[in-house]
């Protein structure tokens, strides 16, 4: 018999989602990304040039950046100095800008790089799924910006993203899945998906019993309606610009 959610939710159910667009005023895309008490803030800004590795190409770039801000979890998290490398940050902000990239026209772009910024303010589980969502969010309004000043070619963004967590937590299949339901699940996945209901990434791993596949299964199937409710918020959100 599966243990009650510590908050009382159904194994299907989402926590409250909210995305604040405007959160701050400097930057030219923010949202603030709830997802329960985790809350992450999401900037994009666009630079010129793009990376080397481009050479030539017309062509922009994107990519993205994520931090755990000191007192946003359990103790305090040093902040990155000295060129030490936090693995985990890295991983994740590698993630984001894979995800975002993939509904983003490159060549529409003039040779500027868009910088996705993902920092966590409080940490609760789910940080890099709240951490693609919002960023989405943030990337059309800079991209709207880039439009404004006539900075790109063509409307680039060529659909939505989000991402949400599931896990299997006292043998049963549960949706976004709080910290507390994170450190004891079975098994601990992270779901990204478009709004066509293709996968972009999907990140699982057994912390216990191997993970069957008819587990997987029903995993992937919570995640399909986690993400279709996601992206209505972040198309709510955004009203009227969303295309």
């Amino acid at each position: 018999m599966p243990t009650p959610r510590p908050d009382g939710r159904r194994a299907d159910q989402l926590r409250p989602i909210k995305l604040t667009r405007g959160f701050t005023e400097m930057a030219a895309g923010s949202v603030l990304a709830e997802f329960g008490r985790t809350r992450v803030l999401c900037t994009a800004t666009w630079t010129d040039g793009v990376p080397s590795f481009l050479g030539t190409n017309d062509q922009g770039w994107l990519t993205a950046e994520y931090a755990m801000l000191p007192g946003s979890g359990q103790g305090r998290t040093p902040r990155e100095r000295g060129g030490k490398v936090d693995g985990r940050a890295t991983e994740i902000q590698r993630l984001v800008g894979r995800a975002l990239r993939t509904v983003l026209d490159l060549k529409a772009l003039t040779r500027k790089t868009i910088w996705l910024d993902c920092d966590v303010l409080q940490a609760d589980g789910g940080t890099r799924c709240a951490a693609i969502t919002g960023a989405y969010v943030a990337l059309v309004d800079c991209v709207l910006a880039m439009d404004r000043a006539r900075l790109v070619k063509s409307w680039p963004i060529l659909g939505s993203v989000a991402a949400v967590s599931v896990g299997v937590v006292s043998g049963e299949p549960r949706l976004d899945l709080a910290y507390a339901e994170d450190v004891d699940a079975d098994v601990d996945a992270n779901v990204v998906m478009n709004g066509r209901g293709e996968f972009i990434e999907i990140q699982a791993a057994s912390e216990r019993a191997p993970l069957t596949r008819t587990s997987l299964h029903s995993l992937l199937t919570l995640a399909e309606g986690g993400v279709k409710e996601i992206l209505a918020l972040q198309k709510s959100a955004l009203g009227p610009v969303a295309r």
